[in-house]
């Protein structure tokens, strides 16, 4: 029920029935926790994109020998995409155990596309501008290649049904945060670039790769913890950072060498498996 206020002739809605409103709001338009995780996570992606230009590519274009500044600003951008990890973590492990708002897989791919699609991409990129021995060119090519991607790979995940607790192709938080330990390894232009596309195929791959749950989600997230602990002592030029730095990002371009091999191994061993039974059900 309106009331109207003789003295000032304008209407007001009573607080009940302006609770009763809100109930009735659309669960569309209503977000959750899990939602407010995904928007964190959106945000950070967009952070470490600001951080990659105001702290690295513009220093450079600009001729500024602050090489300690363009240091802590490829820190904190790496920093902000392994926090966008954790939120995609969370978000993940909040929605199961309470709920989710029916835009919240929507949400998910959107903040998955920033942070781990143009991010890393746009990482890639100013790598390609800055790198003395890199070709501005070709590594637009290669950020291009990495964000259609992410592209394929998330709309892949909203059309396609896997079974349950498995992924088919690298997940996207563990292929940017590849990419952008293939860059921090400094390696020659040549090999980084190859490495770079290895892992855009491997996204869009069909290579089945576990979700993180259980003890596999807690692994994941000390690694994520150790690696920005390891991005900190290289941004403040501790003594061995970079040899530290260097170790972490090798032992994660590993472990996305080798899981596509185990993964691999196994679908081999299970379609051998399965034309053994169906051998010896022939046999009379």
């Amino acid at each position: 029920m309106t009331v109207i206020d003789p003295d000032t002739q304008a209407g007001w809605v009573p607080e009940a029935e302006a609770e009763d409103d809100a109930e009735d709001m659309p669960l569309s338009m209503r977000l959750s926790i899990a939602d407010t995780l995904t928007l964190g996570n959106a945000t950070c992606g967009f952070m470490a994109v600001y951080f990659t230009t105001t702290g690295i590519l513009i220093p450079h274009l600009t001729g500024s020998d602050e090489s300690g500044m363009a240091r802590h600003s490829a820190a904190t951008a790496v920093i902000l995409m392994l926090m966008a990890a954790v939120f995609d973590l969370f978000d993940g492990l909040v929605a199961r155990k309470l709920r989710s708002s029916p835009m919240g897989a929507e949400l998910d791919n959107l903040s998955d596309l920033i942070s781990f699609g143009l991010a890393p991409a746009y990482f890639v990129l100013v790598y390609g501008m800055v790198a003395d021995d890199a070709h501005q060119r070709v590594s637009a090519l290669a950020a291009i290649v990495v964000l259609l991607a992410v592209v394929l790979r998330l709309a892949r995940f909203s059309c396609v049904t896997m079974k349950d607790g498995m992924f088919q192709g690298m997940p996207s938080p563990f292929g940017a945060l590849t990419v952008i330990s293939i860059v921090l390894l400094e390696l020659p232009f040549v090999p980084t670039l190859l490495a770079i596309i290895g892992v855009a195929w491997l996204m869009v791959s069909r290579v089945e790769y576990p979700k993180p749950r259980g003890v596999l989600a807690v692994a994941m997230l000390g690694w994520i913890v150790a690696a920005m602990g390891l991005l900190a002592a290289w941004a403040f030029d501790a003594p061995g950072g970079q040899l530290l730095l260097q170790t972490g990002c090798a032992l994660q371009v590993v472990l996305g060498a080798v899981i596509p091999l185990f993964a691999t191994a196994r679908r081999v061993n299970t379609f051998r498996g399965n034309r053994r039974e169906a051998r010896a059900a022939q046999l009379p």
